[in-house]
């Protein structure tokens, strides 16, 4: 979890492939109006993300069923996204992947083909809940060691 620019489809997809089990990455649970809204620049509200939440809570659901592990990529913002996903679960784990203003507008700038308008960046700090009992990483270190440093904590 984290807000964009955070590295989260980046080390969810290597965490997983170094779990063996499948990734999925939250923001193509999106609807279309939430894409269009986020690519004009305008950010989403509760009402907007609830429905997606929904969406993600579903996956983790059937993921569930499926009994192996699953990473999800998600902002989860708030604490109550965190709640709406996890429903008291204490089987899901969330990692707060984190980083300075500076290093994420970075990241954001030489991103291409994603739907998130970089300029919502400050509306997503500001509506970040840091959470708390979540596993914290810098996002300064490359990707595989913060991989490794997911691991090492999660075993």
């Amino acid at each position: 979890m984290g807000v964009a620019g955070s590295g989260k489809t980046t080390i969810g997809m290597l965490l997983a492939a170094r779990l063996g089990c499948p990734f999925t990455d939250a923001d193509t649970l999106h609807s279309a109006a939430n894409k269009a809204k986020m690519a004009a620049g305008l950010p989403l509200d509760d009402a907007d993300r609830q429905p997606w939440l929904a969406s993600v809570r579903a996956a983790i659901e059937t993921a569930q069923r499926a009994g192996q592990p699953h990473v999800f990529a998600c902002s989860a913002l708030k604490a109550a996204y965190r709640d709406a996903l996890s429903q008291g679960d204490t089987a899901i784990r969330f990692v707060f992947l984190h980083g300075s203003p500076a290093l994420l507008a970075e990241r954001l700038a030489g991103r291409s083909g994603h739907f998130f308008n970089p300029a919502l960046l400050d509306s997503q700090l500001a509506t970040l809940e840091a959470p708390i009992g979540a596993l914290q990483i810098d996002i300064a270190a490359p990707p595989a060691s913060i991989v490794t440093r997911i691991l090492a904590a999660l075993q």
